[in-house]
């Protein structure tokens, strides 16, 4: 970054490279793969964050060579990079090797542990280790899961070395039940320790941004909270349907899908106490308490909608009740939050990609610009934008120029590309997700008790809605902002909905 284009004052920052790693991922000809793991692990190996000795095998059932494999990468996923990249790429894929089998079979881990027994014989066991990625269908998880401690792959020292850790993609789970034998089933074959559950949403640069926002700044956090805060507005919009993902989405619904992990980990980090200190346990202790002061969810503060023609998407029943878009209001019963509602939002098919959280101060108690009446001055909004572009705004009310006392609203807005020099990008979530897990790092990572806490606040909502099925489903018409009923939530505190 050139130090003419933004200075930053007294800051610091620590890139700390992890020591060499085993990845192993089960998944390897899949689409999360090929779009993101693979990419990311290119780009932490250009800037040296990957060990010079780490190696990744990709398993899978088709029969490839690892020279196969490799021209599959560079032809199907790595080919729209730029020419000048192409050493780089063959570098980095002579580090890929490929082990094909059935992952039900004994004997596929058997060969797989010689393998990767070979690949690691010039490694120091108590400063390496290996990481199992799941990028597979949940159904199968925990049948690896099992097959891999069989064999002893998952077995670590008394002194955790070599380390083994477990990444596991969402869903966790489709409701309390289930998310809690899936616990136990886990936790039969790891510690809690070894098992990271990704949320890519947390490797986002301003979600990961909320906690120093807050606790870095004085002048934010004293007005964090029901004496300045009015209400606050977590939207994660797609404009996208469900694609080829039909068959999973028309048994899970946007709920299961969007809100027991993206929307609730985002709600924490704005709402929750300030940790104890910086580290994994500290933060992952005041989320858990900040779900834990959730009151109970109102089905008359929940709604649901289906954008119109979703039962038409190959894949979707015809009779679906599925939900597509849902709207709720939710209180936190702490000294904090006490009478301030959070409006969470998501939803398929709306007018554009949006994932934003936005906090409505209250208005002045009295103008002193007469004529001008409190209720005529807009309320300050912050705006935390995660995607598509990354930043920050703050609506403000100004002087409008000109030679009269003209009052409006103004947008002071930084965006975190116009902090890169020419040519840089911000970095995939994956790329810093998967560099905490060779860190051993857990900050970003879902602890089981968070998961089950969310499910306990979801799954009465879930269960109504099965045991009534003449709850209303709205259609939506596809590229709008959803439901028109859901309009209702904001305007309680008469305002609208945040659309970027």
């Amino acid at each position: 970054m050139s130090e003419n284009q933004y200075k930053w004052r007294g800051g610091f920052c620590l890139e700390v490279n992890a020591l060499p790693s085993t990845i192993v991922i089960f998944g390897a000809s899949g689409d999360l793969t090929g779009r993101k793991l693979l990419p990311s692990l290119y780009h932490l190996a250009k800037r040296q964050l990957l060990h010079e000795r780490s190696r990744i095998i990709g398993c899978a059932r088709t029969n490839m060579t690892d020279t196969e494999y490799r021209d599959y990468l560079r032809k199907k996923w790595f080919s729209g990079l730029p020419e000048s990249e192409a050493g780089e790429i063959n570098t980095f894929l002579e580090r890929v090797y490929y082990h094909a089998g059935d992952y039900n079979a004994p004997e596929f881990y058997h060969s797989l542990e010689l393998r990767l027994k070979s690949l690691e014989q010039n490694l120091n066991p108590d400063h390496s280790g290996r990481i199992y990625y799941l990028a597979v269908p949940p159904v199968l998880c925990t049948p690896v899961i099992h097959l891999l401690s069989v064999h002893g792959m998952l077995q670590e020292r008394s002194d955790g070395t070599p380390w083994r850790r477990v990444i596991l993609e969402k869903p966790f789970g489709h409701d309390y039940e289930s998310a809690l034998k899936l616990d136990r089933s886990l936790h039969k074959y790891l510690q809690e320790h070894q098992i990271y559950r990704i949320d890519h949403y947390l490797g986002k640069e301003t979600v990961q941004n909320i906690m120093i926002f807050r606790f870095a700044n004085l002048i934010f956090e004293p007005v964090w909270n029901s004496k300045y805060i009015d209400s606050v507005q977590i939207t994660v919009a797609e404009s996208v349907g469900v694609e080829h993902r039909a068959g999973y989405f028309d048994k899970s619904g946007l709920l299961r899908d969007m809100f027991q992990n993206h929307l609730f980990e985002m709600l924490a980090l704005v709402a929750m106490e300030k940790p104890a200190g910086s580290d994994a346990e500290s933060i992952r202790n005041e989320k858990l308490k900040l779900l834990k002061s959730i009151r109970p969810i109102r089905m008359d503060d929940v709604i649901r909608g289906q954008y119109e023609y979703y039962r038409n998407e190959p894949g979707v029943q015809a009779d679906s009740r599925t939900e597509t878009y849902t709207a709720m209001k939710i209180f936190v019963d702490n000294e904090r939050w006490n009478g301030v509602p959070f409006y969470l939002r998501s939803g398929k098919k709306l007018t554009k990609k949006q994932s934003s959280i936005s906090i409505y101060f209250k208005q002045i108690d009295r103008s002193v610009f007469y004529p001008v009446r409190e209720s005529d001055l807009a309320p300050n909004i912050l705006t935390l934008n995660v995607q598509p572009e990354e930043g920050i705004s703050l609506t403000i009310q100004a002087k409008q120029p000109g030679p009269k006392l003209c009052i409006g609203s103004l947008n002071m807005d930084f965006k975190y590309a116009s902090i890169l020099a020419p040519g840089e990008t911000i970095p995939d979530s994956y790329e810093r997700l998967l560099l905490d897990c060779m860190l051993g790092d857990q900050t970003l990572f879902i602890r089981s008790d968070t998961i089950l806490e969310a499910w306990k606040l979801l799954s009465p909502v879930l269960t109504h809605w099965n045991d009534h099925p003449e709850t209303p489903l709205y259609i939506y018409p596809q590229n709008t902002w959803g439901p028109v009923e859901s309009n209702r939530f904001p305007a309680e505190k008469k305002n609208v909905w945040q659309n970027q």
